[in-house]
């Protein structure tokens, strides 16, 4: 049982650590146009040999 001494800390600290990057992804746009990915996706301009 001593060993719930560090890893309730340890998950509470990771979890702290997804939740600021969630909230960095949030604050810096990074989900602001998945309407725009969906529809990129579905339309016929479709390049299977992208120039390099």
């Amino acid at each position: 049982m001593e060993i719930l001494t560090y890893l309730i800390p340890v998950s509470l600290l990771l979890g702290g650590i997804g939740l600021a990057a969630f909230v960095w992804a949030l604050k810096t746009r990074q989900f602001d146009d998945p309407a725009g990915d969906a529809s990129r996706i579905l339309t016929k301009d479709w390049d299977d040999r992208p120039k390099p």
